[in-house]
């Protein structure tokens, strides 16, 4: 990190301490205050702001634009200083400082109850799951099918655009839940792009391009079934169906990634990574290496060492995910896959996996029995990174959540609905990109904007489902560009990625579809014809790669 970073760190944290210090003097000197809701005098703290203990009256900067603050603090120090982990913990001191109304043992309870136990709690069930692939990975790479898978794809896939396309397939086929299409992606194409001197950054974006995007246009997904559930009961499901069309972020984020696969072209930070894998060889560029410990492969490794673990955890996955849902309670799959719950069904897929796959290991005799249990704690180990950043994340996105920021946005969207007009899609689409941006979380976002979509346009309108497109794809927009996303951290782990790397790399190209996305959701509030407006969006997105290969030619 250099001088001027550590400096800017360093101030951030004098000013949070400061802070934590008058609240602790304004605790100590407490004065009767009268609250505006019940009028009863109470005993409250000194600060800037007080709570009634009495009728429970909130924060005065509960629901307010401050309530974005924190996360704007963790993202801003974070791009700046490129170091992650305590950028995300001032952002939750100062979250929990606003939540608190500057009390000190307040925000000392916010952070640790509200904000890391309770996201520690949120997450388990994706923990677990990051453990087990974490398990299975290190299971593969002992057992020597990713050195024969990526001996193999030597031989087979010719170019870097041949492994890049390869990647972007394997990510569209695995559409049923982006965490799962995020790990079992980076697992098995890895070796692969590796292999071709492909960036850690750019697999990270293709994994990250085909995560969120692909699910947000699959009927049969974990976001098909979240989507449904906010929506009118009976409507939700057909109104997913009949948005996919116009999402435009999620589709012409997918013809970006082959575009720019095919004319060989990248620009902004991703051009110095992907220069220094062809001409130096470094994956990395710069950053810590987020790399599970060197283990020396079987010799006996083969690719259906590989192959056939993936596909095991796939079905079992699938299995998993149903059976949560009901499939054996009399309801058919995608009733099932609709009431599923990823954070239960998943780990139960990952186990049921693990057990067969080292069942599997043992009995071919690539490895022993002793050294199948070693890779529990090498898979832990290397899933450490992402485990941390998803409870600091989750963590803030609890601060952000208790400072009421949903009901900030939604007053404002729902106030300013009457006079947009057609306009209004574009304008969904940029709000819920800012929501998503700001607080990492796309079912949130489009959790509270739904019910305001399905408000203010007409039943059964078309505006109404170019409306819901663009709720959904800026809300995937949001999540792709957050640097406390969990799709977004997911991403650095399944690519083994540096997490500050894959976000800064990443942010040009989600921001030139997302600027494209934008006038296409202007053209569509006007023109609404899907058969005009999406080839358009293809051909926009397509001239202007070519634009921008020709401006950075000579750079």
């Amino acid at each position: 990190m250099s001088k001027s970073k550590k400096i800017i760190l360093l101030v951030a944290s004098v000013i949070i301490v400061a802070l934590l210090v008058y609240a602790g003097v304004t605790d100590a000197t407490s004065k009767t205050v009268d609250c505006p809701d019940c009028e009863n005098g109470f005993v409250g703290g000194g600060g800037m702001f007080v709570m009634c203990e009495t009728c429970g009256g909130e924060s005065n900067v509960r629901a307010t634009l401050w309530a974005l603050l924190p996360p704007v603090i963790a993202i801003g120090l974070a791009l700046i200083t490129k170091e992650v982990y305590s950028s995300l913990f001032i952002g939750i001191l100062s979250g929990a400082l606003l939540y608190s109304n500057f009390s000190f043992t307040g925000t000392l309870d916010g952070v640790i109850n509200d904000g890391l136990i309770s996201a520690v709690s949120d997450s388990a069930g994706i923990f677990i799951f990051l453990v087990e692939l974490g398990i299975i990975v290190a299971l593969v790479n002992k057992a020597g099918g990713s050195a024969a898978f990526g001996n193999w794809a030597k031989t087979h896939i010719k170019t870097r655009t041949g492994a890049m396309l390869a990647t972007f397939v394997l990510g569209v086929l695995i559409f049923i839940d982006d965490y799962f299409n995020c790990l079992t992606v980076g697992s098995v194409m890895r070796p692969v792009t590796d292999s071709k001197k492909i960036s850690r950054s750019k697999l990270a974006y293709i994994i990250d391009a085909t995560a969120a995007p692909i699910c947000m246009i699959a009927p049969i997904s974990s976001w098909a079934a979240a989507v449904a559930a906010y929506a009118e009961e009976g409507e939700g499901l057909s109104l997913f169906i009949s948005a996919i069309p116009y999402n435009f972020y999620s589709i012409l984020t997918l013809v970006f990634v082959v575009a720019i696969a095919l004319m060989k072209l990248d620009y902004g930070p991703m051009k110095l990574h992907e220069r220094n894998a062809i001409e130096n060889g470094d994956l990395y560029t710069c950053g810590e290496k987020n790399e599970s410990a060197d283990v020396v492969p079987s010799s006996k490794g083969r690719v259906i060492d590989l192959v056939l673990p993936i596909v095991v955890l796939i079905v079992a996955c699938v299995f998993s995910l149903i059976y949560v849902g009901g499939a054996f309670d009399g309801k058919n799959f995608i009733d099932a896959f609709a009431d599923t719950d990823a954070t239960v069904g998943l780990p139960w897929g990952g186990l049921v996996a693990l057990v067969i796959i080292i069942a599997y290991m043992v009995s071919r005799g690539v490895i022993n029995f002793k050294e199948s249990i070693d890779c529990v704690p090498q898979g832990f180990i290397a899933m450490v990174p992402a485990i941390l950043i998803l409870t600091f994340a989750t963590a803030l996105k609890n601060m952000t959540s208790l400072l009421g920021a949903k009901y900030f946005v939604g007053d404002l969207m729902a106030g300013q609905a009457e006079a947009l007009g057609y306009l209004l899609p574009a304008i969904i689409f940029v709000v819920a990109c800012v929501l998503a941006f700001a607080t990492g979380t796309s079912w949130g976002t489009f959790g509270i904007l739904i019910p305001i979509v399905t408000a203010i346009f007409p039943a059964e309108s078309e505006l109404l489902i170019i409306g819901m497109s663009a709720c959904l794809a800026g809300a995937v927009c949001g999540d792709h560009c957050s640097p406390i996303s969990d799709t977004t951290i997911m991403s650095s782990a399944g690519g083994q990625c540096n997490h500050i790397n894959h976000v800064s790399t990443q942010m040009p190209y989600a921001i030139t579809v997302a600027a494209i996305s934008f006038v296409m959701f202007v053209i569509s509030g006007f023109v609404q014809n899907i058969w005009i407006c999406l080839p358009l969006g293809i051909v926009l997105t397509v001239g202007t790669l070519f634009a921008i290969k020709a401006l950075t030619k000579n750079k």
